[in-house]
């Protein structure tokens, strides 16, 4: 899935030793059901979480943790950016380890970031004049501040279609950059923290294009993927809104290293050569059917009659983890209950999904294919703990319990 055997000049060999390391795979903790079949909790959750000190522990309780975000009482606190790294596992549970770990995982990134994007721009070793560079010939319109001009030796040529080729790799990169250019202005414009009207908002999209160009750069096999930015949102906005502002500076690091372990869940639904797979989108859909048919027959048998098929309406929602479904602040409060789930993001995923189906039954039991879908990709307003505790309620499909393991991948040992 990743790729783990890229090549890097000796002069790093610490990266390359770095990128050569074993998978790890992140299981959170957990068992039983969080919520009985009346919405309550089925367990009390400990003193330390039930007040602003309850990351002040030496050892945290990730299991008490993954109840308080599963329960929806993270809106509004000042930790949830701590609290999301705890969840997808780039914090350790001791709390006196934090700062190492930090520290190492932000200096890889930096290297990681030196080798691939930011190597000095200009390596002019024998005069040449600039115009020879592939960069000053493609025009000005590619970031003079990204991607490192290399020496052209051994014949190389811009037309060459060879693998080693520094021209070949080179245009590659100008698609890869091109495709996020497009994509980055469309992510939550309505929001000032994205919209590219103010300095500061700038950086934060020059902040997220290099950590999209990094993962396409590092993973070629999958590449940058039309939606990744809207993933990617979500962490960069709180990590970079983190009242600790020591933590909020090294946002581009911290949600780097958070992106790669969330899109670990779920990387096999951006490569299309394994939409049929077991572990395909395709797939995906099909598990979400089958969870809506065990949970409500009626409304399952009609869209089923109407041919209204998952594939019209929630390709989107699985891919995007539901972040063009709702306002922000709702989606916010959605993650909060996908990365606390001891079974792993697409359980929880599908259970969201399903529930927004059944919540909008009424409507859709009079609807024809034409209104039913309309409405399917324009989903309503709706109450967000009511939403969430529906999802809670379902009875997991036959299927579903190996399903949700399946893209569950291993995470590249990037970082900790």
């Amino acid at each position: 899935m990743f790729n783990l055997n890229k090549k890097l000049p000796d002069k790093n060999r610490g990266v390359a030793e770095l990128l050569g390391e074993e998978l790890e795979t992140f299981h959170p903790i957990g068992g039983q059901s969080l919520i009985d079949s009346q919405g309550n909790s089925v367990r009390q959750i400990p003193q330390e979480f039930s007040d602003d000190n309850k990351l002040s522990q030496n050892v945290i309780n990730l299991e008490a943790l993954q109840h308080l975000a599963c329960r929806g009482l993270l809106e509004g606190r000042e930790h949830r950016a701590t609290i999301w790294k705890l969840l997808l596992g780039y914090l350790p549970v001791e709390r006196d380890s934090w700062e190492r770990e930090l520290v190492s995982n932000r200096i890889r990134y930096a290297e990681l970031k030196e080798e691939l994007l930011v190597n000095p721009a200009v390596r002019n070793l024998d005069n040449r004049e600039e115009t020879s560079s592939p960069r000053k010939q493609c025009g000005k319109s590619y970031n003079d501040e990204l991607l490192s001009r290399i020496e052209i030796i051994n014949g190389d040529h811009p037309l060459s279609i060879s693998s080693n080729s520094i021209w070949n790799q080179f245009f590659k990169d100008v698609e890869i950059v091109e495709q996020i250019d497009r994509d980055l202005p469309r992510t939550h414009p309505d929001i000032e923290f994205f919209s590219a009207d103010s300095p500061l908002s700038q950086k934060h999209l020059e902040a997220m294009r290099n950590i999209l160009l990094l993962f396409a750069k590092l993973n070629p096999a999958i590449g940058y993927v039309q939606g990744m930015n809207e993933l990617l949102a979500p962490l960069f906005y709180v990590f970079r809104t983190d009242p600790d502002e020591k933590n909020g500076s090294y946002a581009e690091a911290d949600s780097f290293a958070c992106f790669v372990r969330l899109l670990s869940h779920s990387m096999d639904h951006f490569c299309q050569q394994l939409d049929y797979s077991s572990t395909g989108i395709h797939s995906t859909l099909s598990r979400l059917s089958q969870l809506l048919k065990a949970n409500d027959i009626d409304l399952w048998q009609h869209l089923d009659n109407l041919k209204v098929n998952p594939q019209f309406y929630a390709f989107r929602w699985i891919t995007l983890l539901l972040t063009q479904e709702f306002k922000f602040h709702y989606i916010m409060g959605i993650w909060d209950c996908l990365l606390s789930n001891h079974l792993g993001v697409q359980d929880m995923l599908l259970r969201v999904c399903c529930a927004m189906l059944v919540c909008v039954k009424k409507e859709l039991l009079v609807g024809d294919f034409a209104s039913n879908l309309k409405l399917l990709q324009h989903y309503p307003e709706i109450d967000l703990k009511y939403l969430l505790h529906v999802a809670h309620q379902l009875t997991p499909s036959c299927s579903d319990s190996l399903g949700c393991f399946q893209n569950n991948k291993g995470i590249v040992k990037l970082f900790k």
